[in-house]
């Protein structure tokens, strides 16, 4: 509060100047050289008669403007070029940090040095040289920033929901850079007001332009004869510098900063870029021919169909480690497919590579991917877009994660129905209503107003289910969706999405390692081992008739024909 006062005076002293101003700052009386404080003269004057507050009052004009116009400049070049770079990375963040470094191995004096001698000594042309010499500072910082949030999973699930960059960068990921940039830019605002000092102490100013660096100087010139003169000028640098810097830093941990920078989990380590199903098909592949191809060409066209999807990644050796390989599989309308397997077996990697949510590093190929008889081979990152949310949409593990913590409940709900269904907030509020309260809200409206972190992980759970159905998707992908939960929550939220994809008449992808849950809601299964689908067949066939040694495998490790306690207890009292 003493820092915002201080900097309240030096705004309210520059903005009424030609008011406060006792006199014309470049009065020049050289009948009152060097005169004491007086009634007239209240802080003195200076070497050639001019009043000393009156030019301190407009010096505060000069270093405010230097000051706004340095990080004006410097936020205008670098915030925006850091979101691209650490959004997309790849030639965006190579060029940018290119130029970043290319501009912090610049000489500044002699850069500064040689626009005063070609533009002259305005302030403008100084200062937004020295915001352009400033501004790969910002740029760094917010480009770290954005590299650590761009990979977590409420980002993932904002595209998942449809919702395009430009509104995640703006939306989801600015508000995380507030309030880092808001710290560095105090110290780049002090930094400009003593660069712009230091310049007018050497003489690089306009000597008609009052300015407390040109204060400095001229005291420096009489510091035997007057040294008191040194004192206004500085103690307005000094103060007016830490007060930013101290400002700056509170209004920071006012917007919790180490809340918003802190890397999540798992969320941090994963660095997803948009590339997967955009891959070109393999050469051997043949071209996709719409719904109707595939085996059995006479059948009913499937909702979605998978044929020969291949993710491998680059290894350390310089060959590729492939983690799905060939996979096949297709999704009719109102079914629910089962993808079962063990961890590590490639089971979200096939829920991300239909999703196109893939790292930027994955390599991926496909013989045929078709949507509701759309093709998906080839096509690029809007088109994706435009299917997320409306006709695929996700729901993830780990919940907590995939909300966005600087949001409302209802703020995430209702941004993906608008954008997607073109409705106004009014509509989009009565949707996201309705759907808390269909998913077991038991309190619709004070849930709406609830941020992620006042909610049970059931009640997140249900939330992202709701926002998962909210635009009306007719392919839903529900990825290890009850992983997080207790046990008693869990059949809750099973039986949630099997109520959900009936009624709606959804085409669902399960992706699960539990064969109970498959069991219980699932139609079809699909066994993945070691990125390969070994086998698929309906539920009661494959739990009657495992055919692959895999398969068998996976149903002799489940206890649930194994002797109870009790029975064993008994067992052993009788022997």
């Amino acid at each position: 509060m003493i820092a915002a006062g201080i900097l309240l005076l030096v705004v309210l002293a520059a903005l009424f100047a030609p008011v406060l101003a006792p006199h014309d700052p470049n009065l020049i009386v050289l009948s009152q050289t060097l005169l004491g404080p007086s009634g007239e003269h209240p802080l003195g004057t200076d070497a050639s008669g001019r009043d000393v507050l009156s030019r301190l009052l407009y010096g505060s004009r000069v270093s405010l403007e230097a000051g706004v116009i340095m990080i004006v400049t410097a936020m205008v070049v670098g915030i925006p070029f850091g979101l691209l770079a650490g959004y997309y990375a790849k030639w965006i963040d190579g060029i940018s940090s290119w130029v970043a470094n290319l501009l912090m191995s610049l000489p500044e004096i002699l850069i500064i040095v040689v626009v005063i001698t070609t533009l002259g000594s305005g302030l403008a042309p100084t200062m937004i040289t020295l915001g352009l010499l400033a501004s790969p500072d910002l740029f760094r910082l917010t480009r770290s920033v954005v590299v650590n949030v761009r990979s977590e999973l409420y980002v993932d699930a904002a595209r998942v929901s449809g919702l395009r960059d430009g509104r995640i960068i703006f939306r989801h990921v600015l508000s995380v850079v507030v309030g880092p940039v808001l710290v560095r830019a105090s110290f780049v605002f002090g930094l400009a007001i003593i660069v712009q000092s230091g310049l007018e102490f050497l003489g690089f100013g306009d000597p008609t332009r009052p300015s407390w660096g040109g204060m400095l100087s001229e005291a420096f010139q009489t510091f035997y004869r007057a040294p008191e003169l040194v004192f206004a000028p500085g103690a307005a640098i000094a103060l007016t510098v830490m007060s930013l810097v101290v400002l700056g830093a509170a209004i920071a941990d006012a917007l919790g900063t180490d809340r918003m920078t802190a890397p999540r989990s798992r969320g941090a380590r994963r660095a997803r870029k948009a590339a997967a199903i955009v891959a070109a098909p393999t050469a051997h592949a043949a071209p996709a021919s719409g719904a109707g191809a595939g085996p059995d060409a006479g059948a009913p066209a499937a909702l979605l169909s998978v044929e020969g999807l291949r993710v491998a990644y680059p290894a350390g050796d310089g060959r590729e480690k492939v983690v799905l390989e060939g996979a096949t599989l297709h999704v009719d309308r109102g079914e629910v497919l089962g993808v079962v397997g063990e961890s590590g077996s490639g089971k979200s990697q096939l829920a991300f590579g239909i999703l196109g949510l893939l790292p930027v590093e994955a390599v991926v190929s496909a013989e045929r991917v078709v949507l509701d008889g759309e093709s998906l081979l080839g096509r690029s990152e809007r088109f994706l877009e435009g299917l997320r949310g409306t006709k695929i949409a996700y729901v993830p593990q780990e919940p907590m994660s995939n909300l966005d913590p600087s949001f409302t409940v209802g703020a995430q709900l209702m941004r993906p129905m608008r954008h997607n269904l073109r409705i106004s907030r009014g509509e989009a509020r009565k949707r996201a209503l309705a759907l808390l309260a269909r998913v077991g809200i038991p309190d619709p409206p004070r849930t709406m107003r609830a941020y992620p972190h006042e909610l049970s992980g059931g009640m997140a759970q249900r939330v992202l289910i709701a926002g998962a159905v909210s635009c009306d998707p007719e392919l839903l992908i529900a990825d290890e969706p009850t992983t997080a939960l207790d046990v008693t929550v869990q059949a809750g939220v099973l039986s949630l999405l099997r109520e959900l994809q009936q009624e709606r008449h959804m085409g669902m992808i399960l992706v699960t390692h539990d064969l109970g849950v498959v069991a219980d809601i699932c139609d079809r299964v699909a066994v993945l081992r070691s990125g390969e689908i070994v086998e698929t067949k309906p539920v009661a066939e494959l739990f009657a008739a495992p055919e692959h040694p895999y398969t068998r495998e996976l149903l002799s490790s489940t206890l649930d024909a194994a002797p109870t306690r009790a029975e064993r207890v008994r067992a052993g009292g009788a022997s």
